[in-house]
């Protein structure tokens, strides 16, 4: 796998705060989104590895170990006590994969897996790590993430039928254990790591488990009250609107909002948020009667 700088990748330096690299991260996004580049895999490549390195970068445990190890980061556990049971006489010493001084730090690192034994003596087999972790991203529609569904993937040669639970939010990640890069002298395979990239194309805002929705309210159902059907995810919903509602009222229709991830049968809330609406032509009659409101200086 070809190393990715993923300072490069956002154009910010190794000395980046965590609030530069949230703002690079997000000015990226919004420029190489799917959504708004259609049938561009140039863009969809860069998308890909600014959503990659800002899940590393934004870790700090993650950004510590990639500083350290470059492209080999996701191994520095393995690495590490691979280093500690060779003892004082065997230590690597530190080293980084930037400095450029000390030769290439992965072939070093693939010396270290494929070469280390067993014993002190230097006999017996080599032992088995973990293969490198991959990661993806999956699109997927608001509609799609509000039902529990099944979906298969294809990871290289492999097949892979997945459950995507219920109120899978964007941005969310999950691990796919085996179905990353082979071991190492044996090892077992390493994990997809599979983050969701959640499109919304409804009227509705989604925020957690909570939706939220404006609706027009005609003017005269606001003054005197009356009946509102609206939309919700899923259905419709009949609301009784309170006489003299004021434009902008928000009111709450509970357990109609979006799934909670992972807990079956609970919803969060659906919001409404009434639109006053004035009308645009009026009758002669229509007119005199707003007259005669005027002259009572409602």
């Amino acid at each position: 796998m070809d190393f990715i700088d993923y300072y490069n990748v956002l154009g910010i330096p190794s000395t980046a705060t965590a609030k530069e690299i949230k703002a690079a991260y997000r000015k990226m996004a919004r420029k190489y989104h799917p959504d708004l580049n259609p049938n561009d895999s140039n863009a969809e490549l860069k998308f890909k590895q600014a959503n990659e390195a800002h899940e590393v970068l934004s870790d700090p445990e993650k950004r510590k170990k990639y500083d350290q190890y470059g492209k080999d980061w996701m191994h520095a556990e393995e690495f590490e006590k691979a280093r500690k049971s060779r003892g004082p006489s065997g230590d690597a010493g530190q080293y980084t994969y930037s400095t450029g001084q000390e030769g290439d730090f992965s072939d070093f690192f693939e010396s270290m897996f494929g070469g280390f034994t067993s014993g002190r003596s230097g006999q017996g087999r080599g032992r088995g790590f973990k293969g490198q972790d991959y990661n993806a991203n999956l699109q997927l529609d608001l509609r799609d993430a509000f039902k529990t569904h099944k979906r298969t993937l294809t990871v290289g040669d492999r097949n892979i039928r997945i459950t995507i639970p219920a109120g899978i939010e964007d941005g969310q990640t999950i691990r796919i254990k085996g179905y990353g890069g082979p071991g190492i002298n044996g090892g077992p395979k390493g994990d997809l790591y599979l983050t969701f990239e959640i499109r919304n194309t409804t009227g509705f805002r989604r925020d957690g488990s909570n939706l939220y929705k404006s609706v027009a309210v005609p003017l005269t159902t606001a003054v005197l009250g009356g009946d509102l059907t609206v939309d919700t995810f899923d259905g419709k919903a009949k609301l009784k609107v309170k006489p003299l509602s004021q434009n902008n009222t928000r009111v709450k229709l509970t357990g109609k909002g979006f799934p909670k991830y992972k807990k079956e049968g609970e919803f969060g809330n659906l919001f409404i948020t009434y639109e006053v609406t004035l009308p645009r032509h009026l009758t002669e009659e229509q007119k005199r009667l707003f007259e005669s409101l005027k002259a009572t200086n409602l």
